[in-house]
């Protein structure tokens, strides 16, 4: 299993900045792609960045991922700049075997998520 538990979302005002965080933990970590995904109430959920890819091509040039590997501990990174209203959602780190699934937002492993609210 793989445990995810997310921080560092917030409210800030359009053009602001934020960086998520995720602590990963588990067993054969190296045998799952992981990144990070977004749901807005009423959306449906959406790939917004993985270890393999990147960010979603409509999300590179404001949001960058990165990942910090020392010893056992491992911790996902979610940058975000230039925050626009239509980032509000609730963002989540994920695990999966498969990155495919990732792209599209869906996750086998999911942490509790955090609050992101941006306002005009």
């Amino acid at each position: 299993a793989v445990y995810l538990v997310e921080s560092g979302g917030g409210s800030v005002q359009a053009g602001g900045s934020l960086r998520l965080s995720c602590a990963v933990s588990g067993d054969r970590l190296g045998d799952y792609y992981m990144g990070w995904l977004r749901q807005a109430p009423g959306k449906e959920p959406e790939g917004v960045a993985t270890d393999d890819s990147g960010a979603a091509d409509s999300l590179k040039d404001r949001f960058t991922f990165s990942e910090d590997n020392k010893g056992s501990t491992k911790t996902l990174y979610l940058q975000m700049t230039n925050l626009k209203p239509e980032d509000t959602a609730t963002y989540y780190c994920g695990a999966d075997l498969r990155e495919s699934k990732l792209r599209r937002g869906l996750a086998d492993y999911r942490g509790q998520g955090t609050q992101v609210n941006v306002s005009a």
